[in-house]
């Protein structure tokens, strides 16, 4: 594959770093598992911005299956949270780097809600 992960398909990459990304049942928003690192940022990326395009009020991001999301996919993550014209991102049992990250560089965003693991 090239990297760039269709929705519900895994995105493989050279060095064999996984991210796999689907869509929730009954809840707006996606799961993913595996690695969120610069091999499978594309595949984050694109799974944030069609999360973003179909956000109402709240959407959520299942990431029980997430072993490792570098800072630069954190950011990604703030970033379209502080985009979202109105409402919220409920982050659901994340890797514990996750939200150490959020608290030190973003500790006043309040769109974005995390239920730990």
């Amino acid at each position: 594959m090239d990297g760039t992960g269709a929705m519900g398909g895994p995105a493989r990459v050279r060095g064999g770093a996984v991210l796999e990304v689907g869509p929730l049942a009954g809840r707006p928003g996606f799961r993913a598992g595996g690695e969120i690192g610069v091999t499978t940022r594309l595949s984050w990326e694109n799974a944030l911005t069609e999360l973003s395009r179909q956000h109402t009020d709240v959407s959520y991001v299942e990431l029980s299956g997430v072993r490792f999301v570098d800072v630069a996919g954190v950011a990604a993550l703030a970033v379209t949270a502080m985009n979202l014209p109105s409402g919220r991102v409920v982050v659901e049992r994340p890797p514990p780097q996750l939200p150490r990250v959020l608290d030190l560089f973003w500790p006043a965003l309040h769109r974005i809600e995390v239920a730990p693991r």
